[in-house]
């Protein structure tokens, strides 16, 4: 993953205002846990003003027109999910305002982490454990028991 580009993106979030919270293996690494990849996830709150936000703060990383076609309706519609693939380089940002019908932004708990100076939002470790334990990716079955041990979650 390309770290530059996380911290400028996240940063922008946060300049821009836009209520979102980290998630994926970046929220992994963000608490301790090492993981590779090549993306950002990030939850955002369904909430058109957010989206216009999240765009503006992409357009201060980016120089990419491609990024108006964002879409509110999208993010707010039956599949809330979009992937932004910048022009160049290997990083991508997967953006949910929904997860199927198991989690939506208002019932996923954030904690503040820092990163390099940075505050940035990010899913709790009960949070993602909730996300990873049951899916049907082996990697994310193993993430979960990662943060089990590491963060005490015995019974969640």
């Amino acid at each position: 993953m390309e770290l530059e580009i996380t911290k400028n993106v996240l940063a922008a979030l946060e300049r821009e205002g836009v209520r979102y919270l980290v998630f994926g293996a970046v929220a992994l690494n963000l608490l301790g846990l090492a993981r590779a990849t090549e993306d950002l996830d990030i939850f955002i709150a369904p909430e058109r003003e957010n989206v216009e936000r999240l765009k503006a703060a992409l357009r201060s990383v980016f120089a990419d027109p491609s990024i108006e076609e964002i879409s509110a309706d999208e993010l707010l519609g039956d599949y809330p999910a979009v992937q932004y693939v910048p022009p160049e380089g290997d990083f991508h940002l997967d953006i949910l305002t929904r997860l199927s019908e198991a989690f939506r932004f208002t019932d996923l708990e954030a904690i503040r982490v820092d990163l390099d100076g940075q505050p940035v939002w990010v899913a709790s470790p009960r949070t993602l454990y909730r996300m990873k334990k049951d899916t049907v990716r082996a990697k994310d079955r193993g993430d979960a028991e990662l943060l089990r041990r590491r963060f005490n979650l015995e019974g969640d």
